[in-house]
């Protein structure tokens, strides 16, 4: 199984619209099954439909949680599987096993979250199907990452940002400042339409941000420079979509290969980095975690403070003049 593959949003309900119109006996008897034969496409749809139709998120639920989803209902499965694991009725201590037997294998932390956060969601989706009413995540103790992400993976430096404009195209170069001057995440990118962009009020319509929220961002003169040159190139209008790709995938091979033309491809780390390269400019400016976290679009301003690099010795000249 690949962990490319996720379902449209448009299938994903009609997925879950054909679960809904089991009874209830015959949603359990599906579920059971599933479980017991250790059945992963069934058990993986059980719990897109149960994602689908049953959580905030709903058929928003973004397709790169999705993908992180079915990785881990897909790992867990195969180690059900490997060490006989009754899924409806795991045994008291094979989930800590099973968490001990991710980090042993030497993922990171935060890939092991991600894992059981994937299985919590599976057994949500069991319990919702009336197969099972355990919960063996529930007090799994998880592994701690240390190492703060901000050092992990830090804003891109203005040099390789400058560089990527130097070299992009007109449609690469949109993409890049959406990321690097509006802090937009790459899925909110990709599913800006030109109706989105206002330039006369230097404003940007973010319509379906994390959690379905929406908000608006200033456009920076050169992103708005970047748009209308896009525009003119492509002529669309209105309604259409401001990119001529959607993918995730896409979107990340026509970066990375913009890195390998000016030369830097070893420091093209995805799409957070950009983002997280706006909310750095922005909080040097303002030194406020508030107004930087509005405009990132997070709820908790905690959030915001792992986007955000602050430098070491920004205290020195302060700290000189005690008295």
């Amino acid at each position: 199984m690949t962990d490319a593959l996720v379902p449209f949003t448009a299938d994903a309900l009609a997925q879950a619209r054909s679960f809904s119109g089991l009874t209830d006996e015959a949603l359990r008897v599906r579920a059971v099954t599933a479980a017991r034969d250790k059945t992963f496409p069934e058990l993986w749809a059980i719990t897109l439909a149960y994602l689908s139709t049953d959580t905030s998120g709903g058929v928003r639920t973004s397709p790169h949680t999705l993908r992180a989803y079915r990785k881990g209902v897909e790992v867990l499965v195969n180690h059900a599987r490997d060490h006989a694991w009754n899924l409806l009725h795991p045994g008291r201590r094979e989930p800590g096993l099973y968490v001990a037997a991710l980090t042993s294998s030497g993922l990171k932390p935060a890939t092991v979250m991600a894992r059981v956060a994937a299985a919590s969601a599976l057994y949500r989706a069991l319990r919702w199907a009336g197969a099972t009413d355990a919960d063996p995540f529930a007090d799994v103790k998880r592994p701690k990452d240390r190492t703060k992400g901000i050092v992990k993976n830090p804003p891109y430096r203005p040099e390789f940002v400058q560089a990527m404009l130097e070299h992009a195209d007109a449609q690469e170069r949109a993409l890049v400042l959406l990321m690097a001057h509006a802090g937009l995440r790459i899925a909110e990118a990709l599913a800006v339409t030109w109706a989105d962009v206002d330039l006369p009020r230097r404003r940007l319509l973010v319509a379906h941000g994390k959690g379905d929220k929406a908000r608006r961002v200033p456009l920076s003169a050169l992103l708005r420079d970047a748009l209308s040159a896009w525009q003119a190139e492509s002529g669309a209008r209105g309604p259409a979509w401001v990119f001529t790709f959607q993918a995730y995938s896409s979107a990340y091979e026509r970066l990375r290969k913009l890195a390998l033309r000016c030369g830097r491809e070893h420091e093209f780390r995805g799409f957070h980095a950009g983002r997280k390269y706006a909310g750095t400019q922005l909080y040097a400016a303002t030194k406020d975690f508030t107004r930087v976290a509005g405009f990132l679009g997070h709820e908790q301003v905690d959030t915001t403070r792992r986007y955000v690099e602050v430098p070491e010795d920004d205290l020195d000249d302060i700290v000189e003049h005690f008295r």
